[in-house]
């Protein structure tokens, strides 16, 4: 939900180029946090309205929920955008409503005593600087004797060949700490000197400084931004030229991500960067000490960020969230409910619109069925369709297997407008993708009915229906085949004589899943072996 327009200007750029809707406002909550008491009021911001100079600011999905809200009904819509990216739950819920949770009022005690959050905040600062400080000075890519490795001149004779995108434990650097330099040497014709360049290099895990030519282009601090880097008209010349990627590894597992762009390019002409390259090891050290996201802990974005929003009338709320509890999905329901009761009551509406979107797919697919907290926690998220004046949007073909923040951030928009629609507008349309209904056996088949089907079902590619596995007495999981009768699919394994149970899209990534409704709208994964 944080994620700006600026992240997703090259998945849109129409959008950055021709968005003026000066009935279309956001306000940005700036960080805060409070451990003992809930906010009066915010310590600054502003409403802007939606144009080429301010759109880089805007929530992407709170953006595309508004423009398609505006442009059905023509009125205005403001948005507040009060998001934190990899917050849990628990911090978004305030400490009255959080008593029952023992274990989690227990983790808030030592928060509440803002000396220990000072000592903490202090401490963890001083361990990273010290840190990187002799990271930095260990690494003989800048504190040796010689040119410095990002210089045009430094000789990459003698270092070693990795080809890129890769895991660097694929060349023998497992669980590898402290600083990699990584070298291209490409060939640039005269049609690309003299104007205006990018540099794509994918995802790197974990932060990066990239120079060509010897000069510095850009840097990323931490490993989910993809990143892009602008190239001045003047510094690429014809023929022989340098980039020089310097990247810091402080968890053991680096990488250039696969299946990203890593390319230098014009408008017309593009240099492709993925294959050899040289590297060599600057520098090798201990993990960098885990740390506490201080202001991620129980009621902190609550008091800090939600509370003062309380005083403020609004029609409802957008929620999307989840990956932070993945590790233990089965309260993420319990949770869901108490936070909607608790911004119900705060606001004092008690039919308070609440629309969540589900956890997308990521990771890297399963060649088997396979147990998923993701799919856990969808499956809490999905029971939350229980709590009144709720809907969900599913989003398991939004995401990618490689990026935990996916860019198609207008189809989540969308499908969040949709349900606003239906939910908040009242419109008889059909909002959601199918939502298993329920099963039954006929002979070696289940038969799986869903609410939600709309004009009736299909499946998104036209080819047969994918992701569906079935158990028999035993338990045991097997890929199924599967078709659509009517308003129902049929699921068998003609390994298997007396089904019991059927999954649906049960993974952390079912890239596969391929059921939706007539409208577009994609089926809810699902297990009938609760």
């Amino acid at each position: 939900m944080e994620l700006p327009m600026e992240r997703v200007k090259d998945q849109y750029p129409e959008e950055m180029i021709n968005c003026l809707y000066p009935e279309i406002r956001h306000f940005n909550v700036t960080l805060k946090y409070d451990f003992n008491s809930p906010g009066e009021d915010l310590d600054e911001g502003f409403w802007e309205s939606a144009n080429p100079e301010t759109i880089k600011r805007f929530s992407a999905v709170g953006y595309f929920f508004a423009k398609t809200l505006y442009e059905k009904y023509h009125i205005p819509v403001g948005f507040i955008k009060a998001a934190i990216g990899g917050s849990p739950i628990e911090s978004w819920i305030s400490e009255e409503a959080l008593g029952p949770y023992q274990h989690i009022m227990e983790a808030l005690i030592p928060f509440k005593d803002s000396e220990y959050v000072k000592k903490v905040l202090l401490c963890d600062g001083q361990i990273a600087n010290e840190w990187y400080r002799r990271l930095d000075e260990n690494d003989q890519g800048i504190s040796g004797s010689g040119w410095t490795w990002y210089s045009d001149e430094v000789d990459t004779s003698k270092w070693s060949d990795i080809y890129l995108p890769d895991k660097f434990a694929n060349v023998n650097l497992k669980n590898f700490n402290g600083v990699i330099w990584f070298r291209k040497e490409i060939d640039v014709s005269e049609d690309m000197l003299n104007r205006p360049a990018k540099l794509w290099l994918g995802r790197i895990v974990d932060s990066d400084k990239t120079y060509v030519n010897g000069q510095f282009v850009g840097e990323v601090t931490y490993q989910y931004p993809p990143r892009k880097y602008d190239i001045p008209p003047e510094l690429l010349r014809k023929g022989r030229n340098t980039i020089t990627v310097r990247v810091i590894c402080k968890n053991g597992i680096g990488e250039f991500v696969a299946d990203k762009p890593y390319k230098l390019f014009t408008e017309n002409f593009s240099v492709e960067l993925t294959g050899q390259w040289k590297y060599k090891v600057g520098a090798v050290c201990s993990p960098l000490p885990d740390t506490p996201f201080v202001y991620w802990q129980p009621t902190g974005l609550y008091n800090g960020l939600l509370a003062p929003l309380t005083r403020y009338t609004v029609k409802g709320a957008l929620w999307y969230q989840g990956e932070a509890n993945t590790s233990c999905p089965s309260e993420y329901h319990s949770l869901m409910k108490t936070l909607v009761a608790d911004w119900r009551k705060k606001w004092n509406q008690s039919r308070f619109p609440f629309l969540y979107v589900q956890l997308p797919n990521y990771g890297a697919p399963d060649k088997q069925p396979s147990e998923s907290q993701w799919a856990e926690l969808r499956e809490a998220q999905l029971d939350s369709m229980t709590i009144p004046d709720t809907a969900m949007v599913v989003s398991i073909d939004l995401g990618e297997w490689n990026d935990l923040h996916p860019l198609k951030k207008r189809d989540v928009g969308c499908r969040l407008a949709v349900a606003a629609q239906k939910l908040a507008y009242h419109e008889d349309i059909t909002a959601s993708g199918p939502i298993y209904e329920g099963i039954k056996f006929v002979e070696n088949k289940a038969v799986i009915s869903f609410d939600n089907t709309g004009s009736g079902l299909k499946s998104r590619d036209g080819l047969e229906l994918k992701h569906f596995a079935i158990a028999g007495g035993n338990g045991e999981y097997r890929w199924a085949e599967a078709k659509i009768e009517g308003d129902t699919v049929v699921v068998w394994n003609n390994s298997i004589s007396e089904p019991k149970a059927v999954r649906y899209a049960w993974a952390d990534n079912p890239e596969a899943a391929n059921l939706i409704n007539v409208g577009g709208l994609p089926a809810s994964p699902f297990r009938t072996d609760r």
